[in-house]
């Protein structure tokens, strides 16, 4: 708790002279509506009660007036302003480190995660803080000084009637310390419920093409409507404290109010006040429920901030399971020599093996191809080369180091992925082949589409490279999206390529286009080869056949079919005579 107290204070750091700015302000401003009660008192029982009345003083009091209300307009304009400001660019940096934050978290972690409930995170969530790091300091400041200021000053006016007002006091915290805990769960378990409804929204529209298809909008919006209900039962909830609570706290100030009118009266017909005294009381009054009615809307603030900062913290301390060692060296002049020395995996200490004891040396560029049935780990090999997963036990060397001893941007910047499911980014067909390269210029991000075979196409859309992709590639074809893969990895070329079943999806015509890109790519690179097609890589030198044993056979095409093993059974499979 105390490190999360220490990390919530040190965003104000870079902002400091701003918020102490703020913070005076914010000071002076309460200490002006102090002297209002002050001046009327003095007015009530010095000036008007002296024959004959003195009215210099009066338009003296009257400039010192407008003076005060001046001064208290442009620190009001200053706290409300800059110190909005202040908290939006707190809100931005934090923005900004759990963003980043969500770049260095492996696979793993987000295999676990809904996308819905990560992107509340980064918006409905921190959105909350900005309010909080502005109002938070400035309302305990103000209040403070009300509060306090109001104590003394009711206390040099009349003792015992300010007993009475402050014996309700210790009262009123218990109930609202009771209420904020029961507030702060709730507001928590509001987060939950609207990160539920992103994550349902995001699911839903990601696969509306599939929702559309089997006629199941119908359905999807039972789905949505059982998120939706959650969430207006956890707000119902939440605003039934909230009732309670602004209900219950405004009977305390009524209450507060009433009794000083009551014991005021007693008082004066005792003697023991006089009117003017009971009138600055009662303005002081004001002065001392209006920081209550201000820390009760700062309490629904704090609540919905110091939620949001709690989640934040949450996603912050997860550390990431893969990242670069104390001593990491760039990976320079990559030859492509790569080694799996007794490699095995497991997704987590309580799964089995995906697979076990994985030995497999690949020369500088050479051409291997990985095939099995499915789930037998290819493409989870695969992913270790790069880190996207950590290996469990065993290590993978790329001339001769361990990759766990390299940097995972040098070590990723020299491997080349071309995916079956090709993701492409909002924006234009320029942008997104200059993602493999962000500083090439147009000539080379054509070059690159060239080398892939997708310059012609492109050249044949509306309007060439600068077409809109559309989200996620929608108004391109699948072989289109391929060839605008490849061109990536073209530009980016690296020395390390792994084609992870990317003419799988394809119709004939377009993996044949592709293929040939993808040779063109391979060519005087080290190249793994995920193959669901056996057609694809029977010219490749080097085959080897996953089974849940590991690597059971090895060889070229001519070989492994006379080995009559399961390479063979896996042809005879696809390419059986009907």
């Amino acid at each position: 708790m105390k490190g999360r107290f220490k990390k919530f204070l040190s965003y104000y750091k870079p902002y400091k002279c701003l918020f102490f700015t703020d913070m005076f302000c914010a000071m002076v401003a309460a200490g002006i509506t102090l002297a209002y009660p002050m001046i009327t008192r003095y007015v009530t029982g010095v000036i008007l009660v002296q024959e004959p009345i003195q009215m210099q003083k009066i338009y003296q009091l009257g400039l010192l007036g407008i003076g005060l209300i001046i001064i208290e307009f442009l620190c009001n304009f200053y706290v409300t302003y800059q110190g909005h400001v202040m908290g939006t660019y707190m809100e931005r940096d934090i923005r900004n480190e759990l963003f980043e934050h969500y770049q260095k978290l492996s696979f793993s972690f987000y295999d676990e995660q809904k996308t819905g409930q990560l992107m509340s995170r980064i918006t409905n969530d921190i959105f909350s803080l900005t309010e909080l790091y502005h109002h938070g300091p400035e309302d305990i400041v103000i209040s403070f000084i009300k509060f306090v200021g109001a104590f003394i000053i009711l206390m040099t006016i009349n003792v015992p009637l300010t007993f009475i007002v402050f014996a309700f006091i210790p009262v009123m915290g218990a109930f609202a310390y009771y209420y904020n805990r029961k507030m702060k769960k709730a507001f928590k378990r509001n987060k939950q419920r609207i990160g539920d409804i992103n994550a349902r929204i995001e699911d839903n529209l990601s696969g509306i093409r599939v929702v559309k298809s089997f006629a199941n909008e119908n359905e999807e919006m039972d789905k949505f409507q059982v998120e939706n209900r959650r969430f207006v039962d956890s707000k119902r909830n939440s605003y039934l404290y909230m009732a309670k609570y602004h209900s219950g706290l405004g009977i305390f100030i009524s209450t507060i109010t009433f009794a000083v009118i009551f014991f005021g009266a007693l008082f004066i017909s005792e003697q023991r006040i006089n009117t003017p005294d009971l009138i600055a009381f009662i303005l002081y009054i004001t002065n001392l429920i209006d920081p209550v009615k201000k820390l009760i809307n700062f309490t629904e603030q704090f609540q919905e901030g110091a939620t949001g900062f709690e989640r934040f913290m949450e996603i912050l301390e997860i550390q990431p399971d893969i990242q670069d060692s104390p001593n990491a060296f760039e990976l320079k002049n990559v030859q492509g020599d790569i080694t799996f020395q007794h490699v095995g995996f497991r997704y987590n200490s309580k799964s089995d093996y995906v697979f076990d004891d994985i030995n497999l040396h690949v020369e500088p560029g050479d051409y291997v191809a990985l095939v099995g049935s499915s789930g037998v780990g290819k493409t989870t090999i695969c992913s270790l080369l790069p880190r996207f997963y950590e290996v469990t036990c065993g290590q993978i060397l790329i001339d001769g180091q361990d990759i766990k001893d390299v940097k995972l941007s040098s070590l990723r910047q020299n491997i080349g992925i071309v995916q079956q499911d090709v993701y492409l980014f909002a924006g234009t067909i320029m942008d997104n082949i200059r993602y493999g390269k962000f500083n090439a210029t147009d000539e080379e991000v054509i070059e690159a589409a060239r080398k892939a075979n997708a310059h012609d196409f492109i050249m044949e859309l509306p309007e060439g490279y600068h077409t809109d992709c559309g989200q996620r590639g929608v108004k391109l074809s699948g072989g289109q999206k391929q060839r605008l893969s490849i061109a990536r990895v073209f530009l980016k070329n690296p020395p390390i390529l792994i084609f992870d079943e990317a003419t799988s999806a394809l119709d004939n015509e377009s993996e044949h286009i592709v293929q040939q890109s993808l040779e063109s790519l391979a060519k005087n690179r080290t190249t793994f080869v995920i193959a669901h097609r056996l057609s694809t890589i029977k010219n490749a030198k080097r085959i080897c056949v996953l089974t849940e044993r590991g690597i059971e056979e090895e060889g070229n095409h001519e070989d492994l079919l006379k080995l009559n093993g399961q390479y063979a059974h896996l042809y005879n499979m696809q390419f059986k005579e009907k």
